[in-house]
């Protein structure tokens, strides 16, 4: 396993030390949690650029990458859905769910007939997932005695990404469509 790839692992173990922190009880176990978060998010950018700089790019990276991805942010909505369980935050975390399985899916299919390319991640993708990430760190990190706006930025930031997953699944779909049909 090369260094690129051990980057990404280390994403994947992260996600039950997270829950395990938010959960803690420990004081500040929601800010570390967020700490943790950030520090996971980092790892899907530097695992790919150790991957390209290390000349380290494999098949088993290229797949477990996006599993790791999506793994970490479906963990993070589900940890906070049940902190709030209000139709204003399921719904959107729904979106962004639903989107990312259904993408995942669509690229699997499509990297089962060699085309994994036509649904690679573009600007849009990219934007979404900074998105988001941002806005599971605030959410992960407010707690009551912090100020409300953090929470109401969160909640912008999380509609805001489930408007771009939209848009970014509908990207996807219209380049896969041809083979689709």
């Amino acid at each position: 396993m090369n260094i690129a790839n051990l980057v990404t692992v280390s994403r994947v173990m992260l996600v039950p030390v997270i829950v395990l922190v938010y959960y803690s009880g420990m004081p500040f176990s929601q800010l570390i949690a967020a700490v943790l978060f950030t520090i996971a998010s980092l790892t899907d950018w530097l695992d790919g650029y150790l991957a390209r700089k290390l000349n380290q790019s494999s098949a088993f990276g290229a797949f477990l990458d996006p599993v790791a991805d999506k793994l970490l942010v479906v963990m993070a909505l589900v940890l906070l859905t049940a902190n709030y369980p209000s139709p204003w935050f399921v719904i959107p975390t729904a979106i962004i769910i639903a989107r990312e399985v259904f993408v995942s899916a669509l690229r699997e299919w499509m990297a089962s007939r060699n085309l994994r390319d036509m649904v690679a991640v573009g600007f849009i993708g990219k934007v979404k997932t900074t998105v988001q990430m941002i806005a599971i760190i605030v959410l992960l990190a407010y707690t009551p005695d912090r100020p409300v706006q953090l929470l109401q930025l969160g909640y912008i930031l999380l509609y805001v990404s489930a408007g771009l997953s939209l848009w970014s699944m509908t990207v996807y779909l219209k380049k896969a469509l041809p083979v689709l049909r």
